[in-house]
């Protein structure tokens, strides 16, 4: 089966490293989304299409929304709060492992709890894990041994959790209690070939399907809930990292993507790796979930 899904524009130029983490703030109408390695927090405003960064002194996993305004900031050893206009960063918590592992992707449960890859720079397999931070900021460790924990979400009712460790070469879903911030039995939902291609991060849109993003393979996957692949978005470059809905009605889909390793002749094929994208691909997400602490 041939699946041809919609086109992609080019928002903005960015040339990052490692772009990653996308998240849509519904109250300020942009998109904040992270480069992990050269440490910067982006903002993205579609209105005027100005992409401004601030640099965090240390590597990003991820960023996500807090009631108050401010981003809870995934840095390599701690979490931190991030006040936008000022750059201004507070040490929230310190996480564990902080000399020799660092966050990667991040985001909240329906409840507000924060969920969080670890991770060497490298994707040592047996040292990564997946940490759960309560509102309280009390921590507990829900997976370990794990190498590339990547990509995290919820089905529309909380019931189901998706994750990817990258190294697995498919996506997870487990059930999941909402009301307890509980993962259950987990099965794969869908597998990739290994062909030196893996998923990356995901979103999941309105009706329940996901959008994963595929390193590698330069293109984002729709997938339903059954596990059937759905739609395909085929990207410029190779390096497709993560992706989330934006937009007034949530009905833009943001991709970011990388050139980790580039040499020359890599950046002659892909002179746009590292860009963030944009396409409209007649589906809505639904609006990220804060941090409840």
């Amino acid at each position: 089966m041939t699946l041809r899904g919609p086109a992609v524009e080019l928002v903005v130029e960015a040339h990052a490293t490692v772009g990653e983490g996308p998240v849509w703030d519904v109250g300020r109408g942009v998109l904040w989304w992270v480069d992990v390695v050269d440490g910067r927090v982006h903002r993205f405003d579609p209105r005027n299409s100005m992409n401004s960064t601030i640099p965090v002194g240390s590597q990003v996993g991820s960023v996500a929304m807090r009631g108050d305004g401010t981003l809870l900031a995934a840095l390599q050893e701690r979490l931190a709060v991030l006040e936008p206009e000022s750059g201004r960063l507070e040490t929230l918590l310190e996480l564990p492992d902080g000399d020799r592992l660092r966050c990667n992707d991040g985001k909240c449960d329906p409840a507000g709890r924060f969920w969080v890859d670890r991770m060497t720079d490298d994707g040592a397999p047996g040292q990564g894990s997946l940490l759960r931070v309560d509102p309280d900021l009390s921590l507990e460790c829900r997976m370990t041994g794990l190498a590339i924990p990547n990509g995290l979400g919820w089905s529309p009712d909380g019931r189901t959790m998706y994750f990817v460790d990258s190294a697995w070469c498919e996506v997870r879903e487990y059930e999941y209690d909402p009301a307890r911030g509980r993962m259950g039995d987990g099965r794969r939902l869908v597998g990739f070939v290994d062909d030196g291609t893996v998923p990356d991060g995901l979103t999941v849109d309105a009706e329940g399907c996901l959008w994963v993003a595929r390193w590698g393979a330069g293109c984002v996957m729709r997938v339903a809930p059954d596990g059937a692949v759905l739609d395909r978005v085929d990207l410029p470059v190779s390096q497709a990292t993560s992706c989330t809905f934006g937009g007034e009605h949530l009905d833009e889909l943001y991709i970011t993507t990388a050139h980790e390793d580039f040499g020359p002749a890599d950046f002659a094929r892909e002179p746009l790796a590292g860009s963030l994208f944009r396409c409209r691909p007649g589906v809505r997400g639904v609006p990220p979930v804060p941090f409840a602490g």
